[in-house]
């Protein structure tokens, strides 16, 4: 009954706002209802009307007002909340953010609207075609109706130019005719033409032709074929300008290093150049050395222009870190009147040199940790007048958990950090640069301070060795050739002594460690974000302990030490692959696999902790908490879950399924089911349920669930909600617990419901 009442009072709600809006509607005028158009086609014409249709629905002007089952609800919040004395305050946010002016019928052009779709079907093939506009009124709303008469459209028989002998004329012909969008036997379309104009532009602007243009080229359409065929004509106008004919070579470069629009420097004069490298170069600050000025570029004078290079140049410069602005301008030589030469002037904008900045944020970890970080940056764009970067960061951090059995065992941090960027390959072996994207060389020294509140301290120390290239903008390189950490433990409470007597094994978590090794990783994206179908690669090859390895053997795990450390021994890969499907507007199918494989060997009986597979958290398995899944069969013991820097393993397979969809304005909805876990070499840690064997498909755990993310452009705020379906730790044959789901149940609840909170999406 009370629903039917809520019901009712529902109908009555939108019957009053409705005749409030139509009563508001300025008389002799109606509330466009939007277009709506039939296709009437021809015996012989075989298209299908419904794409047609949509087509010329979107030409047709305006768009109507947003509706709810036809309700014109911001139409009618607009007039609730009438005209705002002023406009600014909350009035007039409220009507215009949550409202919308009505669209009128007098703003509709029924004639214009059926001569645009008219043209519409023109220059899409369907020749002869016709387009009525009339319009239909039904209570306070008038919708247009348009009937357009779509005869058989033309193909294409054959595509030719018509050109002289002339340079320009021998460079067009040279170009490939597969890649052309007009295609032999396909339906007419102008578009196509103009797209072809524009490729055969590229074209010649990679042979020199820099001030060729679409506009140069015209083409003729003959429809006299018959059967509904014609041919295309493709030619290039007489009256171009002269130095369009020729391909341009490149006289002088002239680059401005320190250039200001506030006091711009005469450019077209050669006075106070400097010449480097054949390269002029006004400078007259000298922070950069003319090398490191000269590098990016990537022609010389006496190249003929090519618009690649001109865009790898231009890449290049803004790529290095130190330059805010890049511009660039060609001009016709003013050294010769010859029609084929000109100069490039290259215009930089120095950022500011030396900044010194303050981060203070909260962060979540995928070790159930959460906490907060104060961070001091000091940098200095060109140390050494190379657009080298130094980066000086000193930090804070305190964390926390949630997590029951970390309670109270918070963890304090203070550390860091000296790091130089050098945007060239700094190495005695010799990599192959990208034309697009400088090579950096980075340097780090590191320093952390680890307090484990009730446990013990750490020290930890890095130095790394970079190398990071690109190859192109959808390939990324990272080359580590030298990779030194160490840690060490001291200050170990009484309580930490008492668990390591009682269960020995936990004395592993903080021996004295130093891991030396070199490291590659190889990122793949899809080059278009927005296509149909999207792929990532993501693989990491960690070696670490060979040298080592051979200076003192070692037979078996921890008999040998270096610097008073166990050196580590250990080959891993990790190569983690997605495929993302568009399935609509902003709908999406998202898939990701991760599988880790790890071989600890000699002095390491298991991966070093922090080079440990994990899995769980947010951004993993979402059914389950971090630090309570696997190894294998295991469900870890509290001891283990505080004493040991994380639960990890030396294998790991991890498989997730998302699909998203939109839902309302800024918000997006998931649904997503993951699978996976993670499995050590041995039993030394874990014991004979953590190890990895031949059935280990039968140790998965699985997870579903439901997500909200809010979009807000800058960042993507993510709410993740799981529930575990299988629990691989249970008793064989009843690891599935879906028949035990009761969301009715308060303890079901709170033993089973996982709140995963997150900036960006999971993968």
């Amino acid at each position: 009954m009370n629903r039917l009442r809520i019901f009712i009072g529902l109908i009555l709600l939108v019957s009053i706002t409705s005749c409030s809006v139509k009563n508001k509607l300025p008389k002799g005028a109606y509330l466009y209802n939007g277009a709506k158009v039939k296709v009437e086609r021809t015996p012989d014409n075989k298209s299908k009307p419904k794409p047609i249709a949509t087509a010329l629905k979107k030409i047709s002007a305006p768009q109507k007002n947003k509706m709810i089952l036809g309700y014109p609800y911001k139409v009618a919040i607009w007039y609730l909340v009438g005209e705002p004395k002023k406009q600014k305050g909350f009035k007039y946010w409220l009507r215009n953010r949550l409202g919308e002016a009505p669209v009128l019928s007098p703003t509709v052009d029924l004639e214009a609207n059926a001569t645009n779709m008219q043209a519409y079907l023109e220059n899409g093939g369907f020749f002869k075609s016709s387009v009525g506009a009339s319009k239909k009124v039904k209570g306070y709303k008038m919708t247009a109706m348009y009937t357009a008469k779509v005869p058989r459209p033309y193909s294409v028989d054959s595509i030719k130019w018509v050109l002289d002998s002339s340079e320009l004329s021998r460079s067009i012909l040279t170009i490939k005719s597969r890649n052309s969008y007009i295609k032999k036997a396909e339906q007419f379309d102008i578009e196509n033409i103009k797209a072809e104009r524009n490729r055969v532009d590229l074209a010649l602007k990679r042979k020199g032709y820099y001030y060729f243009s679409p506009e140069y080229i015209k083409s003729y359409v003959d429809s006299s074929k018959g059967n509904h065929q014609l041919n295309i004509f493709l030619t290039v106008k007489k009256d171009i300008p002269l130095n369009a004919r020729f391909p341009q070579t490149i006289h002088a470069v002239v680059l401005f290093p320190n250039y200001s629009l506030i006091n711009p420097p005469p450019d077209t004069s050669k006075h106070g150049l400097t010449l480097y490298d054949s390269i002029l170069i006004r400078d007259t600050i000298h922070d950069f050395t003319p090398r490191a000025l000269v590098r990016p570029l990537t022609y010389r004078p006496g190249s003929l222009y090519n618009l690649n290079k001109h865009n790898q140049t231009l890449n290049r410069f803004i790529n290095m870190g130190v330059f805010k602005f890049v511009k660039s301008r060609y001009m016709s030589s003013t050294d010769t009147v010859a029609p084929r030469n000109m100069d490039v002037y290259y215009y930089l904008t120095p950022m500011k040199k030396k900044t010194i900045s303050a981060e203070i944020g909260g962060f979540s970890k995928s070790n159930s940790f959460t906490g907060a970080q104060l961070n001091l940056n000091w940098k200095n764009r060109n140390l050494l007048k190379g657009a080298e970067l130094l980066n000086i960061k000193t930090y804070g951090a305190f964390e926390t958990s949630s997590n029951d059995s970390l309670n109270k065992n918070n963890n304090f941090r203070v550390g860091a950090e000296v790091s130089l960027s050098i945007p060239r390959f700094v190495t005695p072996f010799k990599i192959r640069e990208s034309s697009y994207f400088p090579p950096f060389t980075k340097f780090t020294l590191g320093y952390e301070w680890f307090r484990r509140q009730l446990l013990y301290t750490k020290n930890f120390f890095r130095l790394q060795y970079d190398l990071n290239w690109k190859e192109g903008t959808n390939k990324d390189h990272t080359l580590s050739p030298l990779s030194i950490t160490y840690n060490n433990a001291y200050a170990f409470s009484d309580e930490y002594l008492l668990q390591v007597n009682m269960f020995p094994v936990l004395q592993y978590a903080n021996r004295p460690e130093i891991i030396v090794g070199s490291f590659y990783n190889f990122i793949y994206n899809s080059r278009n974000p927005r296509a149909r179908n999207i792929f990532y690669f993501n693989g990491n090859i960690d070696l670490a302990g060979n040298v080592e390895g051979l200076i003192t053997k070692s037979d078996t795990a921890f008999s040998k030490k270096i610097a008073g450390a166990y050196f580590a021994q250990y080959a891993k890969l990790d190569i983690e692959g997605r495929y993302t499907r568009k399935l609509g507007a902003n709908t999406y199918w998202a898939n990701r696999v991760d599988i880790g494989w790890g071989m600890p060997y000699g002095n390491s009986a298991y991966l070093p902790f922090s080079r440990q597979f994990i899995i769980g958290g947010s951004n993993g398995l979402r059914g389950f908490a971090p630090r309570q899944l696997g190894p294998g069969r295991v469900l870890t013991t509290v001891e283990q879950q505080v004493a040991y820097p994380q639960i990890g393993g030396d294998y790991k397979l991890e498989m997730q399924s998302e699909l998203r969809f939109p839902m309302i304005g800024r918000l997006r909805g998931a649904l997503f089911a993951d699978a996976g876990n993670i499995w050590t070499r041995n039993s030394l840690l874990y014991g004979d349920d953590g190890k990895f064997n031949s059935r280990f498909l039968q140790d998965l755990a699985v997870d579903g669930g439901l997500g909200l993310r809010l979009d807000i452009n800058v960042l993507i705020i993510r709410l993740d909600v799981g529930i575990p379906l299988r629990k691989p730790w249970l008793a064989r044959g009843s690891e599935w617990v879906v028949k035990d789901i009761d969301f009715g149940s308060s303890s079901w609840r709170s033993d089973n419901l996982v709140f995963n909170i997150g900036i960006g999406y999971p993968f």
